[in-house]
């Protein structure tokens, strides 16, 4: 109940806060910041089901290190973050939103990955006019698409979906949000998985 009574605070006060940045953000970056458009409708297929063992998978990250699912297993659950691509809208929005409820995800001993299929360093150009973000960013570009297509969530047009996966300490997947590729995902929802996992 005090959780919920904090996320309802953190609504009230921070977000429009950070809406006000968003559009800030927003108008700074407008011209770095491409536009694709609509987006033609989804033709992937998901190949996992909640109940089953997550794909295991090793990345490159913008640190330079690898970053592999497995290593936090028995330590923290996982959401993964999958997005299309750098320097769009929806994209450039979302993952600077989760630095604002990073302690939501302290608080159920949570980590978040973000994965795109973009090169290293066109992530680390968008990552920096981003701003700082507080989990890792790996780069599933080469070979290319490799852990969405593990997945199945990688596009015939090479993207990945929006997607979010929810994996447990033991491994298996909890939830799974394969979003409209046009808008963010709910934080209210996720944030309403994740409790479920300490309960």
């Amino acid at each position: 109940m005090k959780l919920r009574g904090w996320y309802m605070l953190a609504c009230i006060l921070v977000f429009p806060f950070s809406s006000a940045l968003a559009q800030t953000h927003s108008q700074a970056y407008r011209n770095n910041i491409y536009d694709p458009g609509m987006l033609k409708p989804r033709d992937s297929r998901l190949k996992v089901k909640v109940g089953e063992k997550a794909p295991n998978f090793t990345l490159p990250s913008l640190s330079g290190q690898k970053v592999s699912l497995r290593e936090f297993l028995g330590r923290k659950n996982v959401v993964i973050s999958f997005v299309p691509a750098a320097w769009t809208p929806v994209c450039s929005d979302q993952w600077p939103g989760y630095n604002i409820v990073k302690d939501i995800f302290d608080l159920h001993d949570a980590i978040l990955l973000g994965i795109t299929v973009d090169n290293i360093p066109t992530l680390f150009a968008w990552t920096n006019q981003m701003g700082k973000l507080w989990f890792p960013v790996l780069s599933d570009f080469w070979p290319h698409g490799k852990v969405a297509n593990e997945y199945g969530i990688l596009r015939s047009d090479g993207v990945a979906e929006r997607a979010l996966f929810l994996i447990d300490k033991k491994g298996i997947i909890r939830y799974i949000d394969v979003h409209d590729i046009n808008k963010r995902p709910s934080l209210e929802v996720l944030v309403r998985e994740l409790q479920k996992l300490s309960k």
